[in-house]
Order: structure tokens, then sequence, then C-alpha cells
């Protein structure tokens, strides 16, 4: 026979005696009276008001500019080409022009922007291989099968790099140009430093072999590019050999998918080192050369140009002022609501029943 358990019984799982697991601590249990409550929403109404004129009148000093080039100016002839497949490895350049009615002070940024491209769609954000962009030798040629079914060419060489993400990227090149009575010039535009710190220095690398002399090419040797590219990886930018691989900027800004189908991707930033750019972009006659190639009928997109400055906010964005100001707006609705019903039936307890 065993021996009996010590507590056995009806009450071996009751809590014990004690403030906290009797719930006999002390506690502060506000009183909800028009006195407190109504101040605290008046206030509240206040500060969402004042802080939706100010981040209001912070985004109106932005500027932004949209052009969209799908087949604007000469471009209609380069929208009707892409149409044919066949015309793919064809060239294709055409001209928009445009005019910037005030001065863009300060930093301004360039962007290209597409319209009803889902870069969200998850088999697309999936169909990848970190591995391979990182750097490592043994995905190199041997992708995931997640980039499926743009992991092979049609020699069946393994592509570098592989999967729907990098196929897709978007190889449209622009120049602006400035037009002004002293005659046009080019708008210089930083093309480097677009991306992140940590995709270019920790998530994007090229792969690393023993043999230090080898080029870019060798390394990438015994592999294909992508179906839709114009040019291997290690050669997309000839002008910059540092610039080549999968640390090609351009490729690491088109790689960090946008959460929208209407997104727009930074290009370039202007050179204010350069007269008459120092003080920004002047107001005047421009017109951007295009070299056309990424097709967009094919998803019923659109194509644009953005020029923009920011500020301490960000760009040109209205959603937060304006949720700010609606937010403080309906407090202050529903406070003198209540105060009109406290005035009427609460005050002093009159027209009050027991």
């Amino acid at each position: 026979m065993g021996k009996a358990k010590a507590n056995a019984g009806p009450l071996a799982r009751r809590p014990d005696n004690s403030a906290f697991k009797q719930q006999r601590l002390p506690a502060w249990s506000p009183m909800l009276t028009a006195q407190t409550v109504l101040p605290f929403f008046y206030g509240m109404a206040i500060v969402c008001v004042l802080l939706g004129v100010w981040l209001l009148v912070t985004v109106q000093n932005t500027h932004e500019l949209k052009v969209d080039y799908t087949h604007a100016g000469s471009c209609d002839k380069c929208f009707e080409k892409r149409k044919d497949r066949a015309n793919a490895n064809q060239s294709c350049n055409c001209t928009v022009v445009f005019n910037i009615e005030n001065t863009f002070k300060g930093d301004v940024f360039f962007y290209y922007g597409l319209i009803n491209f889902h870069q969200n769609l998850r088999q697309y954000m999936d169909s990848r291989d970190d591995g391979q962009m990182i750097g490592r030798n043994k995905n190199l040629k041997n992708p995931s099968y997640y980039c499926e079914p743009f992991i092979k060419d049609k020699n069946g060489l393994p592509i570098a790099p592989c999967g729907a993400v990098a196929n897709s990227m978007f190889n449209d090149s622009f120049t602006l140009m400035y037009h002004s009575a002293a005659g046009s010039r080019v708008v210089p535009l930083f093309r480097k430093g677009i991306t992140w710190y940590t995709d270019k220095n920790v998530k994007f690398r090229n792969p690393q072999v023993e043999n230090k002399t080898l080029t870019l090419a060798q390394v990438f040797e015994g592999t294909g590019q992508p179906l839709y590219w114009q040019k291997p990886v290690y050669d997309l930018d000839p002008w910059d050999r540092n610039n080549n691989g999968f640390i090609n900027e351009d490729l690491i800004v088109w790689m960090r998918e946008a959460a929208f189908p209407n997104f727009k991707k930074l290009y370039g930033v202007l050179n204010r080192a350069i007269e008459p750019f120092t003080d920004g972009l002047p107001a005047g006659n421009y017109s951007v050369l295009i070299s056309y190639n990424f097709p967009v009928e094919y998803f019923q997109g659109r194509k644009e140009v953005v020029l923009s400055t920011v500020s301490w906010f960000g760009g040109q964005n209205n959603f937060l002022p304006v949720a700010y100001l609606v937010t403080g707006c309906l407090i202050l609705l529903l406070a003198v609501i209540l105060t009109a019903v406290w005035w009427k039936f609460g005050k002093n307890g009159r027209n009050m029943k027991e």
C-alpha cells in the first residue's frame, strides 16, 4: 500500500491564502468622470490636429514630378516595338520633354516607377536563391529549386542570378538633359550609393575564389545569364568594373521587392557639385533620353520617371498628415458631443434618475 499524499481531497487545488493569489493587492481604480475624460479628449484632438498640420506643411515643402513615358513623346514607337517579342534584342531609344515650373531645391532623387507590376506575389518573391546572391560557390552552379523555371538556360547552364525576380529586372536606362539659354547639358547623377548599406555589404556578394587573378567573367564561367537579360551579370556596368556581378547596385535595388503594385525605385541622385545644379534642379525645360527595353503591355502596366526632393519626413506622401487631421477632427467631434450630453443630462446630477 502506498503512502497517502498530503493535502489530498477537494481542497488540494485551492490557491494559497496570500494577497497576490487571493487578489487582495492594493489597486488604483480611476473614476472616469466628465471632468477627467473630457479634457483628455480635447487634449488628444489638439495634439493630433497640430501634428497633422505640421506634417502637412513639411510634406508640402517637398517637390515631386512624375512623367509617364509609357508611350509619350517619341516613346510610342518603342512601345509598339516591344509588343513583339521577336524585337526583344533590338535597341530602341526615345525622348520625352517636360518642364519644371519651380526650382527643386536641395538634394534631388531620380526614380523610375512601375504601375501594376505585382512584385508582392508570393511565388514571385520566393523565386530567388539568396545563397547564390550572397556569393556561396556551391549555390552558383547549383541554384535552389525555388528558382524554377528560371534555373537553367536553353543550353542547360545554371542561371546566375536565377529566379523570376532577377529575370524580370528593370533594364531601361536614362539620361536627363537640362535646356537653358546657354545651351543643353547633361544633368549629372550619382549612380553609386543608391542601395541600403546592409544590402551592398552583407546580403549581396560576388563568389569568392582562391585564385585572386581570375576576372569576374572567369568566376562566372559555366553559368548562363537570365533569359530576358541583354548582358551577363558580370558585365552589367561596362564603365565601372567594381559595379558588376551580384553587387551591381541596379540589381540590388531591383531585388528588394516592393510591397505594392505601384512603386518607384531609386535610379540616381543629383550631383550638386556642378553648376548650375549646386542649389538643386533649376526651373526650366528638361528632356529625358530613354533606352526603352522593359515591356509593360503584357501586364497592362505603365512606366514613369519621378523627380523628387525629400525632407526629414521623407518624400511627398500625404497619408500620415491626413490621417492625423482626420483622427483629430473625429476626436474633437466626439468630445463636443460628449460635452453637450454631459451639460444637458449629467451636470450636477440634474435630469438624472436614480
